[in-house]
């Protein structure tokens, strides 16, 4: 699992590469503390090149989508393939989410 941070504008952006299972889980969390901390900026995950996502991953999203609102910020979800827009669909994160 590779993520990659940056910043566009006012936002955050954190694109994800691979398979973001469990145990993937661990460093992703430290690899997202930075969005964490996002007070002020929205956030944009960008998910064209992750493969797979366990619910130990969907787990970290739903963290992270909780302290963004708390704080004021919304997060965007991009890039799903059809198995992950499935995924989402399934699990009701879709509705939770803002999704383009």
């Amino acid at each position: 699992m590779k993520t990659t941070f940056k910043t566009e504008g006012q936002n955050y952006v954190m694109t994800f590469e691979g398979r973001l299972d469990t145990s993937a889980t661990t460093q992703t969390d430290k690899d997202m503390q930075r969005l964490y901390d996002c007070e002020g900026h929205d956030i944009i995950l960008d998910c064209h090149g992750l493969e797979f996502i366990s619910s130990s991953g969907l787990r970290l999203f739903l963290r992270l989508l909780k302290q963004a609102k708390s704080k004021g910020s919304q997060v965007c979800l991009t890039g799903l393939t059809n198995d992950l827009r499935k995924v989402f669909d399934e699990t009701g994160f879709t509705h939770l989410f803002k999704v383009v």
